[in-house]
């Protein structure tokens, strides 16, 4: 039987593109299957975007990720988009098919999935949010796709922050509510799930928190990052010490990895070593 030396290309098109360590987990576990395939992290200008795309068939590449500031331009380039990611009206992830290209959005997805794989339930739960942007917008979807009850915004844009909380009241069966967001802001009794889906506390920035009344924070919540760099936020840890259930975003970042994997692989993730191998690049 003839050798194959062609792998199967899939990666990520972003600008700023360079610090995207999603092929660490993806390679890690394409190895750990004995998969001949590779992910590129490839820097595409807004300019260039449309040559980019048109590439992906010329290259018989199996798919694609999609990051800053692509996720939105992405939509007109696809044959088929997932009934989430036209909710969200933003796409991070396309696969080739038949030759043609369909969408999904799995940031949302992969924290749900973060939820469940720590046994935290959403369906009739009060899930409240910190921040407005891409992220928060698949999360809050999502949530409200698996059951949440109600979706509280707490985000500095009112427009932005209506915005989503109407998107959310107009596609879901969950109640969503705007909330200014003050200095110190008091998290709201009741609230099961708070989600800072913020960059505040990225590295190199991670003496930051999210500007909040942490006293107002109790045991029976569970309270997650999106932030993975660091694995444990001083969020978290401030969330930690008055007694609640943390999950880091790094949980959320590999499941996002894992659920990419599969869709152009059609193979079941190595969660664990994807997860490893993220965690040991950042330690």
């Amino acid at each position: 039987m003839e050798k194959n030396y062609r792998a199967e290309l899939v990666g990520v098109f972003g600008d700023p593109v360079d610090g995207n360590p999603t092929g660490v987990l993806e390679e890690a576990g394409f190895a750990a299957l004995g998969l001949n395939y590779r992910y590129l992290t490839m820097k595409v200008t807004p300019e260039d975007f449309d040559t980019a795309m048109k590439s992906l068939k010329a290259l018989h590449m199996k798919g694609i990720n999609l990051t800053m500031p692509h996720k939105i331009a992405v939509l007109p380039y696809l044959d088929e988009i997932s009934p989430a990611a036209r909710i969200i009206g933003a796409v991070n992830t396309v696969v080739v098919r038949e030759g043609r290209l369909i969408g999904d959005n799995t940031d949302g997805k992969g924290f749900v999935q973060a939820l469940q794989m720590e046994q935290v339930p959403l369906k009739g739960k009060k899930v409240v949010l910190l921040g407005a942007g891409g992220a928060a917008k698949a999360i809050a979807v999502e949530c409200a796709l698996a059951g949440a009850a109600s979706v509280t915004i707490f985000n500095r844009s009112a427009a932005h922050g209506e915005e989503l909380a109407q998107t959310v009241r107009d596609h879901t069966d969950a109640q969503a509510f705007y909330q200014p967001w003050e200095a110190g802001q008091a998290i709201p009794e009741g609230t099961d799930i708070l989600i800072n889906a913020t960059p505040i506390g990225f590295h190199p920035d991670a003496s930051r928190k999210p500007d909040i009344d942490y006293d107002t924070i109790t045991a029976s919540m569970t309270v997650s990052d999106v932030v993975f760099n660091p694995d444990i936020t001083e969020f978290l840890k401030a969330a930690a010490a008055r007694g609640a259930k943390t999950i880091s975003g790094l949980g959320m970042l590999v499941c996002q990895g894992a659920l990419n994997f599969t869709i152009w692989t059609g193979k079941e993730a190595p969660y664990d070593v994807m997860y490893e191998a993220l965690k040991k690049e950042f330690a």
